[in-house]
């Protein structure tokens, strides 16, 4: 601690500055904590105090704790010339001095934790040989080591994207070099606050150390090579982005709720077939929910339990990832993580970073030291005053606060899901199985489903005979088309939507996101061509804008109403595929349909006289859209100003675009894709789309 003396113009009663830095880097500490007391010792008396290991400030009254600014300095102006101490109040340890202050003079005072938060700078080759006689180049391994930390400061180290833990190596990162030239490396030092009675929210508790280090790297080393040599070029490289094992944790999250996925538990559940662990939590959760959901209906058990399970299955598997849950099977399981590694290498993005996707998802929701997502800490943030509930299980939900696993793990589920079911007829076939279940006649001349009689003596009776009864507590029509246009503007047609009186709409959605997907053709083109470096700004700047209308919608029922309808439609396809219904609804066997109930769907429509649009481009539709407004929905972008994560989106998601746009158009016969980006898009209803085409078909017939 270094001390200095000087006069203080103007200033009657005197004041003390007090500088902060690292004694390991000398850099100075920004919003570390330093306080003020008053003291009523003599400076003798403070270092015999501080000599036998006392803190000298017990007893003292504190004036005042002010925080440090970017060069590490914080000025307090006294309240009258007196005797004093300050004290810094961070990691590693108390740091106390003791002052005089003179009328009219400014004390000076000096405080350096040994923080020694010094980056050491490693390379090696790429066969992991450590480099001490050439420059770095491309293709090797930077390994950045803070071997001198010290551990009593706690410090938490947050280095810049694409830096990963090193296993079984504590403070050590590294990163493979893909381009050359010149590398900054700005590090931040997180160093906790002393336990005080000034305690703030965020990360004011902390102070801050900012290091920068730099290297160069050259090119990777020619050879010389005689005879014919072969060129070819390969598309542009990319730089990896935070929010890359967000989006492999939604493409796991989606492909979990799938219907065969839903279907094999529900045969391991209640059809003895042989059991496997990846259903042991929902089994956990089934238990506990099968004792709670009870209906006032006889004879109603068997649906009762298919309710529960369907419940307990959803619940499980929409997106509920925890980095910190060592049990958790999402980042156990080795063969999910190759498949995610596989599927980033044929996109030709950056993966396999050391320590896994369970390390890179930590770093993508670690908010200063908390868990969340990037996107809900922003929303979090602006409500400081609405603390976090920790309590677990349903007393959450009658406390006042943020509740936390939703600011982490969020249910990764989308209503647009529901949507393209829904105009897929879905829906509309179960209602009329029920109905004539009811022994109900159909409108027409001719009954499609006179012979649908089905008997008391298969499990299929009873369990439609409790669907029959749970009517009155699943969502009605009008329920799910208001939540269709509160969320994106999309509404169905037909005599039972009449006076549709909308409070909020999504008007701007549609032709938001079809811009979108029709810039993503435009820079998949680009991107496919080996000479040109694909924009990806346009992309982006349409994100914000998706990102921007979906927040909008994101309110009253959106926490509750699309899992309900997940659950309620699982529970619609299950009861479809049941093997019954292959003596009343006449299918066509040769049609390969990826999951067991669409034919039955089709085998409806054709009876009745609806669409004859396969059932199976609304299942893309709503596969596809769910996946591609999640990662718009929950990614932080409103402050992404850099192109690299839109070009990172549109080549992870390439899939899923170009399949939606081919369903889009053989549903509606609207062509989505264009050549360029000037051409206007068709941002008309699908649901007008669809009874044009009805219509068309009709008269055709």
């Amino acid at each position: 601690m270094n001390t200095n003396k000087s006069a203080l113009k103007g200033e009657k009663r005197g004041a003390i500055r007090v500088h902060v830095a690292d004694a390991g880097t000398h850099m100075p500490l920004k919003n570390a904590s330093v306080s003020l007391y008053s003291s009523t010792q003599s400076q003798a008396e403070f270092v015999k105090t501080c000599s036998s290991g006392q803190n000298p400030t017990d007893g003292m009254g504190r004036i005042e704790t002010r925080f440090t600014d970017e060069q590490g300095c914080v000025t307090f102006a006294v309240p009258a010339p007196a005797c004093y101490i300050v004290a810094y109040e961070n990691f590693p340890k108390l740091l106390c001095d003791w002052r005089e202050v003179h009328q009219g003079c400014l004390e000076e005072v000096s405080f350096k934790p040994e923080i020694n938060a010094t980056p050491i700078l490693e390379f090696m080759t790429s066969d992991c040989k450590e480099i001490s006689c050439r420059p770095p180049q491309v293709g090797d391994t930077l390994l950045v080591k803070f071997g001198s930390l010290n551990k009593q400061a706690q410090a938490r180290i947050i280095l810049p994207p694409g830096l990963a833990p090193v296993p079984n190596e504590p403070n050590t990162f590294s990163k493979r070099i893909q381009k050359s030239g010149l590398h900054k490396l700005p590090i931040l030092i997180q160093i906790p606050r002393l336990q005080g009675p000034v305690i703030l929210s965020g990360d004011q508790n902390e102070a801050a150390l900012s290091v920068e280090n730099q290297f160069d790297a050259q090119p990777e080393d020619g050879s010389l090579v005689r005879g014919n040599i072969g060129v070819s070029m390969t598309r542009t490289e990319t730089e990896p982005t935070d929010d890359l094992p967000f989006w492999t944790v939604i493409r796991s999250s989606t492909e979990a709720l799938s219907f065969n996925n839903y279907f094999r538990f529900m045969d391991e559940f209640f059809c003895a077939v042989a059991p496997t662990s990846r259903f042991s939590d929902v089994g956990g959760k089934f238990n506990e929910l099968k004792d709670k959901r009870h209906l006032p209906f006889t004879d109603a058990d068997a649906y009762r339990l298919l309710k529960a399970a369907t419940e307990a299955f959803v619940m499980v598997n929409c997106g509920v990832v925890d980095p910190d849950d060592p049990d958790n099977q999402f980042f156990n399981d080795l063969k999910l993580q190759d498949n995610a590694n596989a599927y980033l290498d044929r996109r030709d993005l950056p993966g396999g970073e050391p320590g896994g996707l369970r390390a890179s998802f930590k770093q993508y929701v670690d908010t200063n030291g908390q868990s969340m997502l990037p996107y809900l800490a922003l929303i979090r943030s602006k409500l400081p005053d609405v603390g976090k509930i920790t309590v677990n299980g349903d007393e959450a939900g009658l406390c006042y606060g943020f509740i936390r696993e939703k600011l982490l793990s969020p249910c990764l589920i989308e209503l647009i899901w529901s949507y393209w079911h829904e105009e897929g007829m879905l829906v509309q076939t179960m209602n009329a199985v029920t109905r004539r279940f009811q022994n109900v006649r159909s409108l027409g001349a001719n009954d499609p489903l006179a012979n649908v009689e089905i008997d008391p003596l298969r499990p299929l009776n009873n369990l439609i005979w409790g669907y029959t009864q749970d009517e009155q507590h699943r969502l009605t029509l009008m329920r799910r088309n208001y939540e269709y246009d509160h969320h994106y503007g999309v509404r169905l047609e037909g005599k039972a939507v009449q006076n549709f009186r909308p409070a909020d709409t999504r008007s701007k959605f549609l032709e938001a996101f079809h811009h979108l997907l029709r810039l993503c053709t435009v820079f998949y083109k680009q991107d496919d061509d080996t000479t040109v470096k694909a924009d990806a700004f346009p992309i982006l700047n349409a994100l914000k804008e998706v990102h921007l209308i979906l927040s909008e919608g994101a309110h009253n029922q959106f926490g509750d109403l699309p899992s309900t309808a997940r659950i309620e439609m699982l529970m619609q396809q299950w009861l479809l595929a049941r093997p019954e219904f292959r003596e009343f609804l006449p299918t066509r066997l040769m049609v390969a349909y990826p999951e067991p109930w669409m034919d039955r769907v089709d085998a409806m429509k054709k009876l009745q006289g609806w669409t004859d649009t396969s059932v199976m481009h609304f299942r893309s539709l709503a596969m596809f859209g769910e996946q591609l407004l999640l990662s718009i929905r929950y990614g932080h972008w409103s402050d992404v100003y850099e192109p690299n994560q839109a070009f990172n989106w549109a080549r992870f998601w390439r899939p899923q675009v170009q399949g939606y746009i081919h369903a889009y158009r053989a549903a509606t016969g609207v062509e989505l894709a264009g050549d360029t980006v000037d051409s206007g898009v068709d941002a008309t209803l699908p649901s007008v789309l669809l009874q044009k085409r009805l219509a068309m078909q009709q008269r055709g017939a």
